[in-house]
């Protein structure tokens, strides 16, 4: 499958079939806490990058094999650069009644057209860091011709025009934006946002900068309790997944590997193995050098060698 990936257990959404529409990494930001690395491309043009049928066709066989619990727009880079995205979320609508999820930095939205094509999406996550510019530069290092007063406007526009399910992510760095002043901003501009679910986050895979350090969890619960009942703690261990087809384990596991760094759970949780089979099956993809295994907060992740390896 070259455009899509998983099912991945997700700490949000659950068991979610991942679709890449973007080559990597093209981006509107550079983040510090970015799990698929550093931007190559940082842009704001958005671009028909992929075939749009040929996308769908590899979602409809994979969902014929698989039952995830959504179909996520994600992947390598941020999914509304993709000029048709439109066509991929009304596409999997004719083919599955799985919900269809845009997950997304939002930094676009405030472009008509950018909202147009994300309408008839279920749910969208859009992300916010902060109330100050200065500290949202720090975090995204967004495209120069980006600030951060046209993306609140353009989310709060989108909630205006959008029917579906708006869950905002708050991303949390320790030392950036986690002082009392920062989250004072952030639960303001999120109340005149007014999403759905507040998510709180925090950096729980290797970052693209190691200035990135996560939350602990009293903080993160401190922050939750200051922001009310739409709030809740996304950051920890994903759900535990259903299980797949085991055909051509190695090649689904360098897949999702090539996406973002697995913990053994999260590898255990989507194949349906024991822990003692992830040993077996990582071992063998270790020593041929496909993928490594990096220490991070204590916990090991393994990570691809060769992004563009897939078998």
């Amino acid at each position: 499958m070259s455009y899509v990936f998983g099912p991945v257990p997700s700490r949000r959404l659950g068991l979610s079939l991942g679709v890449d529409l973007i080559p990597p990494k093209t981006c509107t930001y550079d983040c510090l806490y970015c799990q698929v690395g550093r931007t190559t491309s940082r842009t704001i043009k958005a671009a028909p990058f992929v075939p749009a049928r040929e996308v769908i066709a590899e979602i409809e066989k994979k969902i014929a094999k698989s039952k995830p619990d959504a179909v996520t727009l994600a992947g390598s880079g941020e999914p509304t650069l993709y000029s048709e995205f439109d066509q991929i979320i009304n596409g999997v609508k004719e083919i599955t009644e799985t919900r269809v999820v845009l997950l997304t930095n939002g930094s676009l939205f405030w472009r008509e057209e950018i909202r147009r094509r994300a309408l008839n999406a279920d749910v969208i996550m859009p992300t916010l860091t902060s109330a100050f510019e200065n500290t949202f530069r720090k975090i995204h290092r967004p495209h120069p011709k980006l600030d951060l007063g046209m993306i609140v406007n353009g989310l709060k526009t989108l909630r205006q025009e959008y029917k579906g399910q708006l869950f905002l992510e708050v991303v949390l760095v320790a030392g950036i934006n986690d002082s009392e002043e920062e989250v004072e901003g952030l639960k303001v501009l999120a109340g005149r946002i007014s999403p759905d679910k507040i998510q709180l986050n925090t950096v729980v895979r290797p970052p693209a900068d190691s200035t990135a350090i996560p939350l602990d969890r009293r903080r993160l619960e401190d922050i939750r309790i200051f922001f009310g009942d739409k709030a809740e703690i996304v950051a920890g261990d994903p759900v535990t997944g259903k299980g797949k087809n085991k055909d051509s384990l190695a090649g689904g596991l360098l897949d999702m590997i090539r996406r973002r760094p697995l913990k053994p759970v999260d590898i255990s949780n989507t194949l349906a193995l024991s822990m003692e089979e992830v040993e077996d099956l990582v071992r063998g993809l270790l020593i041929k050098g496909y993928i490594r295994k990096q220490e991070y907060s204590g916990e090991i992740y393994y990570i691809s060698n060769q992004r563009s390896a897939v078998s």
